[in-house]
């Protein structure tokens, strides 16, 4: 008898209603955290090769960071409204075959 091996996850990372405030601390906390992450990334691309090609890491970074001000923008052009902000995030995981 064989075991079926998942092959899908998902994780509910941000499930909840926040304020504009507590809204753009989730969103900023979770891009930083990205944004941290192809730092390094590019970082450790580039230890022992200096001339390594950190093109998709340079250029996300720059993504998320414009990002983070088109949700910044958003938000608080709401802030005045007195409005509360639904935020669903969730990942999904799949193996690639």
């Amino acid at each position: 008898m064989r075991t079926k091996t998942k092959t899908t996850q998902k994780i509910n990372l941000v499930d909840g209603t926040f304020t504009p405030s507590e809204a753009l601390d989730v969103i900023n906390s979770l891009l930083d955290v990205k944004i941290n992450f192809h730092k390094l990334q590019r970082i450790s691309w580039c230890e022992g090769d200096r001339d390594a090609n950190t093109g998709y890491p340079d250029g996300r970074i720059v993504e998320l960071i414009d990002e983070k001000g088109i949700a910044r923008d958003f938000i608080n052009g709401l802030r005045n409204e007195g409005k509360r902000l639904r935020i669903d995030g969730a990942l999904n995981i799949s193996v690639e075959e």
